[in-house]
C-alpha cells in the first residue's frame, strides 16, 4: 500500500483501496493476493501492475473497528453465504473504506468483505 501510496498521490486517486484474497490464503496459509488503488491513470510503477479486475457479484458486510476480530465479521459473512447456498469460488474481496491512513482512531475503521456468490435472476 505504500508503494501505492506513493506513486499514485491523493489528486489521482478514484477510490479506497482494496484487496483480492484467494480461499487457498485461508484454508492453507499460502495463496496468491492483489492488493489495488483506483486511479485516474493506471501505469506501471515498480513492483505495480496495471491490472484490470473483472466484475463479481458478492455478498457484502463491512467490519467496523481495528481488525482484531475480522475473523468474526468474515464467519458471519460466510455463515449467510453457506446458509443461502450461494458461495462459489473466488476470490474474498476487501474494500478499505477508513482505516490507518485515514484515521489514528481503529475504532473508526471500516472494512467492506465481499464473498463470491452467484446472482439469482428474479423468477
Amino acid at each position: 500500500m505504500d508503494e501505492l501510496d506513493a506513486a499514485f498521490p491523493q489528486a489521482e486517486r478514484t477510490g479506497p483501496p482494496g484487496g483480492r484474497y484467494a480461499t487457498e490464503l485461508f484454508t492453507d496459509g499460502v495463496g496468491a493476493l492483489t492488493v489495488f488503488r483506483p486511479v485516474r491513470s493506471p501505469r506501471d510503477h515498480g513492483r505495480i501492475e496495471v491490472v484490470d479486475l473483472p466484475a463479481a457479484d458478492l455478498a457484502v458486510t463491512v467490519h467496523a473497528g481495528p481488525h482484531d476480530d475480522i475473523d468474526v465479521s468474515y464467519g458471519r459473512l460466510g455463515d449467510w453465504v453457506v446458509s443461502h447456498a450461494l458461495g462459489i469460488d473466488g476470490p474474498v474481496h476487501e474494500t478499505y473504506l477508513a482505516g490507518p491512513r485515514d484515521n489514528g482512531d481503529a475504532r473508526r475503521w471500516r472494512t467492506e468483505i465481499g464473498w463470491p456468490v452467484f446472482r439469482l435472476t428474479p423468477g
